[in-house]
């Protein structure tokens, strides 16, 4: 029988409101995804949390030894909850993370996090990639406004196309009330 984990993507301080990049929701998604890890951990299931970093004096955000670059306080790890400290989008590439996974005998994944269009996004596919099963929390996400040929895209269609193409491509796309049966189910 397999394990299912929570993997909490980049909620990071940066992100948040009077960070340097704040995203639409971030707070409303990351309320979510504390109602998710209070679930996980009430359920002794695993967490793992993500977190981004960049280096040099042109980092947009998540530059490495910041306050931007802490998990918000909303979802500060616990002793026993590993960090996974990432350079790329993909927070399997150039990490431990599959192994990670694996060495907890996890199967499934519930995914949370930001942003849904960069980092959720290459996580969840590369999950699907390396056999898991995945249950993405839609409402525990955040996104921002796009543009895209001299057109405007709202958050909240970025958020729509993106969540409609990962469950096209086999994610169960859940919201978090749902996605918290996975965990203590």
């Amino acid at each position: 029988m397999s394990t299912t984990a929570l993997l909490i993507i980049d909620l990071q301080n940066d992100y948040f409101p009077g960070g340097r990049f704040p995203l639409v929701g971030t707070e409303e998604a990351a309320a979510k995804a504390g109602d998710l890890l209070a679930a996980a951990r009430a359920a002794g299931a695993p967490v793992v949390h993500v977190r981004h970093e960049m280096t040099g004096d042109e980092a947009p955000f998540f530059e490495r030894g910041t306050k931007g670059a802490e998990i918000h306080a909303s979802l500060t790890p616990l002793g026993g909850e590993p960090v996974v400290v990432k350079e790329a989008v993909n927070a399997f590439l150039n990490t431990d993370l599959d192994a990670l996974l694996k060495g907890r005998e996890v199967g499934s994944l519930v995914i949370v996090g930001a942003m849904s269009h960069m980092c959720v996004d290459a996580a969840t596919r590369a999950a699907l990639d390396l056999g898991y099963e995945v249950t993405l929390a839609h409402d525990a996400t955040a996104t921002l406004d796009l543009s895209f040929g001299g057109k405007d895209v709202p958050a909240a269609s970025v958020q729509t196309a993106l969540m409609a193409a990962l469950e096209f491509a086999g994610a169960n796309v859940v919201p978090a009330n749902v996605a918290a049966e996975a965990l203590t189910g």
